[in-house]
């Protein structure tokens, strides 16, 4: 993959500008959950309420987004990985990177429900804007010898009937669009590539720098975009990809604050209607020990 010089420029900017805290030094935390029930009950908890699977629901997801789960299977492979190395409610800190959309919450509070509080790392389209100051604070806050529990990525709506790039909302008869920011950033990127962009002397702006950031990360990705055959099936990916050169510098460079161990689970999030279960498309799933070494690759176990 190649980057535009701005987005290099962005991204170096994001390493270089912060520094991270070494772990282990700092008493204050967040409270995390009791330690009394098992993740793994905290998942049948959590899922409880929640839709059962429709199956022919289920392979118009997979026909569009092949190795898709949906939340439920996902956070019970998911738990039962992580307990065999120790992760339990009381020990884990979540830490999460996804898009500031309330549809991002369903995922996220499934997982809350599960080790209990989280840390946002993100921002628009998912986009880890917190970077290597934030990840710091967060490294803090991890139990003493605990984990954490990194889960990152953007998301896409499909309806009922398929359409990718929208989705129903409670409450809202309008069919809506989603990701609203990555669609933006593709109709911006759009009007580059075909030459009817209109030159904007101010790149950034202070009351919209994150959409902005999110448009110059896209950027390498415009042939890439213009050649799918599905423009808002390929866009997520594409997304994704950008957001991975992130989220592994952030992580690389706050290796030194891992305490006893960390999981990353990134992907792309499936956002359906209301009546439906959510999915996620995992692509990344590494765990790395106390040293900041990445040790296993888990993700074939959850597909």
């Amino acid at each position: 993959m190649k980057l535009s010089l701005a987005s290099i420029a962005l991204l170096a900017a994001s390493a270089s500008a912060f520094t991270t805290s070494p772990a282990g030094h700092v008493s204050t935390r967040l409270a995390v959950a009791p330690g009394e029930t098992k993740a793994s009950e905290k998942v049948v908890q959590a899922f409880a309420d929640k839709p059962e699977e429709d199956p022919e629901f289920d392979a118009l997801v997979k026909s569009n987004f092949p190795g898709a789960i949906n939340n439920r299977d996902l956070a019970t492979r998911v738990v039962e990985l992580l307990e065999e190395k120790g992760f339990d409610p009381s020990n884990t800190l979540l830490a999460t990177s996804l898009c500031a959309d309330e549809l991002a919450r369903v995922l996220e509070d499934e997982f809350v429900s599960i080790y209990g509080n989280n840390f946002n790392l993100g921002g628009l389209s998912g986009f880890p804007f917190a970077g290597n100051t934030g990840w710091g604070a967060m490294s803090a806050h991890v139990p003493d010898d605990g984990f954490c529990l990194t889960i990152h990525g953007p998301h896409v709506g499909i309806t009922k009937e398929g359409q990718i790039g929208k989705v129903e909302r409670s409450g809202i008869a309008l069919v809506d669009t989603c990701c609203g920011s990555a669609v933006a950033a593709s109709n911006y990127l759009s009007g580059i590539t075909d030459g009817t962009a209109s030159i904007n002397p101010r790149l950034q702006q202070f009351t919209d720098f994150q959409q902005g950031a999110v448009q110059e990360l896209i950027l390498p990705f415009g042939k890439r975009l213009a050649r799918a055959d599905e423009r808002m099936r390929e866009l997520p990916y594409a997304l994704y990809d950008s957001q991975e050169v992130m989220v592994t510098d952030i992580v690389n460079t706050g290796k030194a604050s891992i305490k006893q161990g960390l999981a990353v689970l990134g992907g792309i999030q499936i956002n359906t209607a209301p009546d439906q279960l959510d999915y996620f498309h995992p692509l990344r799933f590494d765990y790395y020990d106390a040293d900041g070494n990445l040790v296993e690759n888990m993700l074939p176990y959850l597909r």
